[in-house]
Parts: structure tokens; C-alpha cells; sequence
């Protein structure tokens, strides 16, 4: 037997606390002369201090618990050869690695093979699992001794487009290991990628009883050329002028010349050649792609395969469209917000976008659905049905920016936005009285682009209620600037102030022209979704439940969502490399791009010292000539910690009975 923390041990002096008091508090007579004693009634004398000396089992008891109080914090523990050794047996769980990078080669068939002969070679007795090792871990089968049903398992597994994390597998063995209550010996058969350890070490910790054994299936880091990154565009409205940038690197591979094709839907569309250097980058410039209407299948490829055949190429989705029109409705007389406004938008976006302006009084006969967004210039009204189909057009996916001024303090509730106006905040252009931005979310797509705004002055802004919206910019005197609700499907944007250079001097600076570019791109949704997602990502649906059914079909033209899921589901897991088709509840169709994580194209293998020091995070190895019941520790502190409860209710029954009253004597 010993202890993990001994030195809790010294809280054992505490014993002598209770003997102290007890015997402190004797009870102790003096006689004293008296002359006679006929003077003395007789009575029954009660000392509760005179008492407690004679019940010794109760001091007993209180310095028993104390005793078992201390000890469990001393964390005894004795040898496995007890319990589990007697016993013989253990949990076998053999993990196999089946991300992206064990697609090079014959690995996954020789890792099957290792997987199987470990199965086979088990003890009688030992139960074994299966497990896959991918971005998580995934059960085959649960704890078993059936040999047909491991075999079966360890044959059904296939390469995945996932990455492999052992910070994962680590938290799995944990997990294992608490629910077995025997030792687990754990077979890790990967290609003990380096890109799979978590970014810190104690990730990896095992548990007291889980013995790893790494069984590597990779020879060493072999060369690689990989398409590792492609920057296209979401959105392409004049094919001619769309740029597409590509990265390619080589991992661990001498400098090379390789041919860079990019493709449209099948269809080469334009090569050129890289010149990469030896475990360096080199980028590739298209311009120009022959896009048709609508979304596109694209993708950049490398001329020839290497050891990972399947990191050449890289998936993108074009949308190619007509400019998307934006609906301006603004006060009858009040022009100067939209000359601002439309010149900003359309000389920025190169012909994206086409703007339509209305007055609020013509607005009742325009029907919203056939815009990308609206935008509300400092109205004062709206025609109360146009407003109502605003705000379903918004529910059903559409965006509205609003931009509140002088004509929206007379209001009691903002358009659209729907919350109440509190109050218009004024400073005077004289002495130099304004307001600048004081906080800016400069993570969000509409401010990451434009800069700081630290030289725009603001004159007046309007106080509303925030309600469930989410601030992204302030004034200096914290009144909300620019605001982001979110609406069914769609979104509300608000901005407290004009569009002009009567409230501020806003479109007069040079962030203005980005705001507006950034902005309707964000309220259109061409900057929300990138062109191409990595696989373990997620997807966005829906943002509310119970709004119409969304259907996936997966690379393979399979449905990947079950009933239930397409009518509740609101993110979708990606987990294949190719182009999914979205369809979402809003009517609006959607192609995803998907391609494996590149961190799994660099096929250099941890050193090691790193996976001894995994290993040695959990039970050390067994020396062949060690008997079993030396191998493992078991802790007792659970056990002790019962008996100190036991003893705890028996000393408060003894303390119950002896410190109550008792009958008095003659």
C-alpha cells in the first residue's frame, strides 16, 4: 500500500484535538467541610461535561472519522494485483486512423491488416472494441469478445476526407476507461501525422489504467505537392474581369515546375505553370473564367498525382449572375443620401449592383421580392402595407438597410427595424461640438475592410432600443451606430445616422465607399458564405426552426438529410471533399464547395520523444519478467471516503443518545 500525497498525513496530529477537550473538560469536586448535612435536600445532579468522559466509544468514533478524513486526502492506493489482476483482464480497443493522409499508398490496407492480427492475437478473455480516428472518434462496435463481429468492423472501414486528431482519441480513451472499470490497452495504427497532435500536450493525457501502443504505418514523410489555397470570388457578374488566385506548396519535396489548370465546370479554361520551391509556396494568377448563368463547378488542379493524389485539386463554387438590383426608398425632396449613396455603390462593386430609387409615397406599388436588398433613407413613413411585405420579405431571407435621421426622431418606432425611438442626439457644428466613434466590431464582414472611421464627425444620430440586436459600432457618447438584427431568415441593419453630409461628414471621407461596398455585399449574401468550405465544417441552414424543409444532396447525388432533419435541422456537417446542392426553406438554392483540411497534405510524422512522452502520460509498460499484480495502482480514497460517511452517521447516533437527558437517581 502507499499514498499519492503523503504529506496530508501530518493533518493526523488533528487527533489530539478531541482528547485535549475531553480531558480539559473533567469533571472535578473539591470537597469542602460542612458542619451538617441535615441541611441538604436530596436532587438528581446532571453534568453534560461529566458525562461526555464516560462514553468513550464516542470519542472513539470522532477520532476515527478524523482519522479516515485525513487518509482519504492522503489518496492510499494499493497494487492492481487484487481486483484486476486476479481477474486477468483488460479492454483491448484498437483505433485505426482513417483521415484524408491515410489515402497515400496502401496505408489504410496495411493498417486493416495490423488491426485484425491484433484482434487475433487478444487474450480468451479480453473484450476488444473498434474505433475510426478521424476530427472525431467514432465506435464500430461496442466492448466485445465476439471475433466475427471486431473482424467485421476493422473490414468496414474506409478512408474518410476528415482530418485525424488525437486530442480527440485521447478524450475517447479517457471516456473508456472510466466506463470499463478494467485496464484498457489501447492500439493506435495511424501514419502518426504530426498535424494531428492538439496544439497543447495535456490534451493527449491517458488515464492511470490506459496503456497506449502506437503501431505506425508510414515509413517516413513523403513528398508531396498539394493546391492549398484558391481565392475566387463568390459572386460573378462580368465573367471577363472575375480573378482566381492560387497557392500551391510543396511538403517536404524538392523545388519543381507543375502545371497549374484551372477548370469550369469540367472544362479547361486556362493553364499556366508554377515554378514551386523546394518546401516553399508559389502562386497562380487566372483571369477571366467562362462562367454560365448561374452556380458553377470550378476547381484548380495540378497536372500530374503524387503521393496524395487527392490534395491536387481544389473545389470552388461561382455563382454567376445578372447586377443584383437595390431598392432606395427615400423622402420626396430629399435626394442627396441617394446621390452619395448610388455613386459609392456603383463605381466600388464594378457593376454588381443596379440601384432603383423610389420615394416613400411610391413605394406602396413596388413589390421588394425582386431585390437583393432595400435600403430606407431617413423616412419619415411608409405605406403600412409595404412595410408589412417588407418585413416578410425580410422573414423569408431578404435584408434591409435602414438609415434613420431627422424624419425618423418624429416616429414612435423605427421602420422595419421595429423598435422604439427614444430620442435624437445633436451637436452643433459650432465650436468644434461632434461626435466621433468611440467602439467598433472590427471582426464583422461590413467594418473589416473599412478602417476605423476616426476622422468622421457625427452631428446627430437617433437613440432606439437595441432589442435583440447586436451592436457593431458606437458613438463616443455610447449611443448605438450601426446595428445588426436579425429577422426570420433574413436581416436588419440599422444605421443611426443619414447618408448624407448634412447629419455628418461621412461620405466625404474615403471609408465611406467601403461601408457601402462592404455592406451590400454582406446584405446580399456574397460575403457571408466563402466559395469553399473545409470538410468538419459546418454548414448554416436555417436560423429558426420550423421554417419549411431544407434538402441536401451530398457529392454522390444522395439525399443527407432524413426527414426529420430537413424540417428541424438548422447546421449541416460537411464530411466529403466535392460539391454539395443546398436547397434551402427560403426557395434559394445554394452549391457548397468542399475540400479536405491541408493540414493533412504535410505527411511529416511526429518524432519519437513525443509519442513516448504519450505514452507516458498513462500506465507505464509491463517488463516481461513483472508479475501482474506489480503493473497497476489502484486508488482506495473512494473506499475510505465511504467508511469516514459511515462512521459520520454512527457518531451522530451515539451523540444523539448520550447527550440527551436522562432519568434522574434517588
Amino acid at each position: 500500500m502507499g499514498f499519492l500525497s503523503p504529506w496530508f498525513l501530518a493533518g493526523l496530529a488533528a487527533l489530539g484535538l478531541p482528547v485535549w477537550l475531553h480531558l480539559l473538560q473533567q469533571h472535578k469536586t473539591t470537597p469542602k467541610q460542612f458542619s451538617s448535612l441535615m441541611f441538604f435536600e436530596r436532587r438528581t445532579q446532571s453534568s453534560i461535561k461529566h458525562r461526555r468522559l464516560k462514553y468513550l466509544l464516542l470519542l472513539a468514533a470522532r477520532l476515527l472519522l478524523l482519522f479516515l478524513i485525513v487518509l482519504a486526502f492522503a489518496a492510499p492506493y494499493i497494487r492492481h494485483g487484487g481486483v484486476f489482476a486476479a481477474a486477468g483482464r483488460k479492454l483491448v480497443v484498437v483505433a485505426v486512423d482513417n483521415s484524408f493522409s491515410m489515402r497515400v499508398g496502401d496505408r489504410l490496407a496495411r493498417a486493416k491488416r495490423e488491426a485484425a492480427g491484433i484482434l487475433a492475437s487478444r487474450g480468451e478473455r479480453d473484450a476488444a472494441q473498434v474505433l475510426t480516428v478521424g476530427a472525431t472518434v467514432h465506435a464500430l462496435t461496442q466492448p466485445t469478445a465476439e471475433t466475427g463481429e471486431l473482424r467485421a468492423a476493422v473490414e468496414s472501414i474506409q478512408a474518410s476526407d476528415s482530418r485525424s486528431s488525437y486530442g480527440e482519441l485521447a478524450r475517447a480513451l479517457r471516456s473508456i476507461e472510466q466506463s470499463a472499470k478494467i485496464p484498457v490497452e489501447a492500439h493506435l495504427i495511424s501514419d502518426m501525422q504530426k498535424s494531428s497532435l492538439p496544439p497543447s500536450f495535456s490534451d493527449l493525457r491517458l488515464g492511470p489504467s490506459t496503456r497506449l501502443i502506437p503501431h505506425p504505418v508510414a515509413e517516413g514523410a513523403e513528398a508531396n505537392y498539394a493546391v492549398e489555397t484558391v481565392t475566387a470570388p463568390r459572386s460573378v457578374f462580368d465573367p471577363k474581369k472575375a480573378r482566381v488566385t492560387a497557392v500551391i506548396a510543396a511538403y517536404n519535396a524538392p523545388a519543381a515546375q507543375r502545371t497549374v489548370s484551372l477548370l469550369v465546370n469540367g472544362k479547361t479554361v486556362g493553364s499556366k505553370t508554377a515554378d514551386v520551391p523546394r518546401n516553399g509556396r508559389a502562386s497562380v494568377e487566372f483571369v477571366g473564367m467562362d462562367a454560365n448563368y448561374g452556380f458553377n463547378k470550378a476547381d484548380v488542379r495540378l497536372d500530374a498525382a503524387d503521393a496524395l493524389a487527392g490534395d491536387d485539386n481544389f473545389y470552388f463554387a461561382v455563382e454567376r449572375s445578372d447586377p443584383r438590383r437595390v431598392l432606395f426608398v427615400h423622402e420626396e425632396g430629399k435626394t442627396r443620401g441617394l446621390l452619395y449613396y448610388k455613386a459609392a455603390l456603383e463605381s466600388a462593386s464594378e457593376g454588381a449592383f443596379v440601384v432603383d430609387a423610389v420615394t416613400s409615397n411610391q413605394a406602396a406599388n413596388v413589390s421588394s421580392n425582386k431585390y437583393g436588398f432595400v435600403v430606407l433613407c431617413d423616412v419619415g413613413g411608409l405605406p403600412g402595407a409595404f412595410e408589412e411585405a417588407l418585413k416578410a420579405y425580410v422573414r423569408g431571407g431578404g435584408a434591409v438597410l435602414v438609415a434613420a435621421g431627422p424624419a425618423s426622431a418624429g416616429r414612435l418606432r423605427l421602420p422595419v427595424y421595429d423598435e422604439a425611438v427614444r430620442e435624437s442626439r445633436y451637436a452643433s457644428r459650432s465650436g468644434e461640438r461632434f461626435l466621433v466613434v468611440g467602439a467598433m466590431d472590427v471582426t464583422h464582414p461590413v467594418l473589416r475592410a473599412t478602417g476605423r472611421w476616426e476622422n468622421v464627425k457625427f452631428y446627430q444620430a437617433i437613440k432606439a432600443d437595441v432589442g435583440q440586436g447586436r451592436v457593431l459600432a458606437r458613438l463616443s457618447d455610447d449611443t448605438p451606430l450601426l446595428v445588426e438584427k436579425k429577422l426570420g431568415e433574413g436581416r436588419v441593419m440599422l444605421f443611426t445616422s443619414t447618408l448624407d453630409n448634412i447629419s455628418n461628414d461621412f461620405p466625404l471621407h474615403t471609408t465611406f465607399v467601403p461601408f457601402v461596398e462592404q455592406s451590400a455585399r454582406y446584405l446580399v449574401g456574397a460575403e457571408v458564405r466563402p466559395s469553399a468550405y473545409t470538410v468538419d465544417s459546418n454548414v448554416e441552414l436555417r436560423s429558426e426552426k420550423g421554417l419549411g424543409t431544407v434538402e441536401v444532396l451530398d457529392p454522390k447525388g444522395k439525399r443527407a438529410l432524413s426527414l426529420r432533419e430537413a424540417a428541424t435541422a438548422r447546421s449541416f456537417l460537411l464530411t466529403e471533399a466535392g460539391f454539395y446542392d443546398v436547397n434551402r426553406a427560403n426557395e434559394r438554392h445554394e452549391l457548397v464547395a468542399v475540400n479536405a483540411d491541408r493540414k493533412e497534405s504535410d505527411l511529416e510524422t511526429a518524432s519519437k520523444e513525443t509519442m513516448a512522452l504519450w505514452q507516458g502520460t498513462g500506465s507505464q509498460p509491463v517488463p516481461a519478467d513483472a508479475p501482474e499484480a506489480e503493473q497497476r495502482n489502484a486508488g482506495l480514497w473512494w473506499y475510505v471516503l465511504l467508511a469516514a460517511m459511515l462512521v459520520a452517521l454512527a457518531e451522530s447516533i451515539l451523540a444523539s443518545g448520550h447527550l440527551s437527558a436522562e432519568p434522574g437517581e434517588a
